[in-house]
């Protein structure tokens, strides 16, 4: 691996609006004794990127201040004791930062065999969203077959996701999206019950078909107090955004006598060891369901590098189904 610069995606004035996103020439970075270098082929795009343009979502000490969480490519050189990979072997990988370049480093512990038959492109839209929903709905959550998940922003890229692993896992699903354009793809995408949340309020569709044991929420807002209606005895709210509104009003009376648990978390603030962690637990878990052909989210749009700033605009627009992806 000769390359001394490369392609990468800067924020020109440190935050700004998608136009701010620029291609400049940068030094490729070198691997620590830990750490694999990933030749980037794709980049997964994620909401938490658009957070980072605009200056509302830091990288955690010792990351890339270059966008990008997920990725998918060869290894192109391995760093001392990361003795799994080898160069050439095709990966992907969850980052902390670094993903819209030509080449990011990475913990080697972090990085996952590309499951079979998967395009690069398929490949990097995996670990942000499935390490997401792996341990939100199924380590938090509990969800276990037969039981039913209730996931809202349905059509996002953790939407779509979590569809998949759910029925995966023999779980019934109730999704929620906006229009019912989008409420019919979530259907296609094999919801049970797909319901359009701007037709009315859904706390009714939800009861009448059972009620929810695990809540997968990104909106905050007005949406808990419905979400605790939905949510059967000892049911399980587990939240990972709120787009709506971080502060809410509860009644705790509804949590206690229904024994509901109300949790929580983020993904990149996590120390290595815990992604680490939760990566072998992927690997275990999920990763068969993705060579089984059950896990493959839908692709809405592809990018070149270069167009980052399209790629981020048609995030903003809120109309695209599935993952939006950058090629390098």
């Amino acid at each position: 691996m000769r390359a001394e610069v490369m392609r990468a995606i800067e924020v020109r004035g440190g935050a700004g609006p998608a136009e701010a996103l620029t291609l400049a020439e940068v030094p490729v970075p070198r691997p620590k004794a830990n750490e694999i270098l990933i030749r980037v082929h794709a980049a997964g795009v994620n909401r938490p990127d658009l957070l980072q343009r605009q200056g509302l979502y830091p990288p955690p000490p010792g990351a890339s201040d270059v966008l990008g969480l997920e990725v998918a490519g060869e290894v192109a050189m391995v760093g001392e004791d990361a003795v799994r990979w080898r160069v050439g072997d095709k990966v992907t990988a969850l980052l902390g930062g670094g993903g819209y370049a030509e080449f990011a480093t990475v913990d080697a512990r972090h990085a996952l065999p590309i499951p079979h038959e998967l395009s690069y492109v398929d490949a990097a839209v995996l670990p942000e969203t499935v390490f997401t929903v792996w341990t939100n709905v199924f380590e938090r959550g509990g969800l276990k077959a037969g039981q039913a998940l209730l996931v809202h922003g349905a059509t996002s890229g953790i939407g779509v996701t979590a569809i998949q692993m759910a029925k995966a896992a023999g779980a019934k699903v109730i999704a929620t999206s906006r229009g019912a354009e989008k409420a019919a793809r979530a259907k296609s995408l094999g919801a049970d019950l797909s319901i359009d949340s701007s037709a009315g309020d859904f706390v009714a569709a939800v009861r009448e078909a059972g009620g929810a044991d695990v809540i997968l929420d990104m909106v905050g807002g007005d949406f808990v107090s419905r979400n605790l209606e939905c949510l059967n005895t000892d049911g399980r709210l587990v939240q990972i955004a709120f787009q709506a509104g971080a502060t809410v009003e509860l009644d705790l009376r509804r949590i206690m006598l229904k024994r509901l648990t109300l949790t929580g978390s983020t993904l990149r603030s996590r120390d290595p060891d815990e992604k680490a962690r939760l990566a072998a637990a992927v690997e275990t878990h999920v990763w068969p369901w993705a060579e089984a052909g059950l896990l493959k989210p839908p692709i809405d749009a592809v990018f070149p590098l270069e167009r980052a700033a399209d790629a981020h605009r048609r995030l903003d627009e809120g109309t695209h189904v599935g993952k939006v992806v950058l090629t390098a």
